[in-house]
């Protein structure tokens, strides 16, 4: 699982940071208007989690703050997974 998170996360992060829309964004609105309905503009995060999630007037500085938030939460997890894996590899060899 390590291998397909840590760069999903990073990805998020990096579209944190420089304020870019997923990829998959457009392609999303294709299909939508390809099966005859509407796209939306913005990204997909701003479309349907940030109305629910952030309020309304969510600016860059935020969004970069809640990336590093996101960014710290991983390594956090991960470092207590690491330590808490290797404790365990100490105490099969005993």
């Amino acid at each position: 699982m390590l291998l397909l998170h840590i760069p999903a996360a990073l990805w998020v992060a990096v579209i944190s940071f420089k304020g870019w829309i997923c990829p998959l964004t457009p392609l999303e609105n294709q299909l939508r208007q390809a099966a005859g309905g509407e796209g939306y503009p913005g990204g997909f995060v701003e479309h349907y989690l940030i109305p629910v999630i952030y309020p309304p007037a969510l600016s860059f500085d935020v969004q970069v703050v809640l990336g590093f938030a996101a960014l710290t939460v991983n390594i956090v997890i991960y470092a207590f997974v690491y330590y808490w894996y290797r404790h365990r590899q100490g105490r099969t060899h005993e």
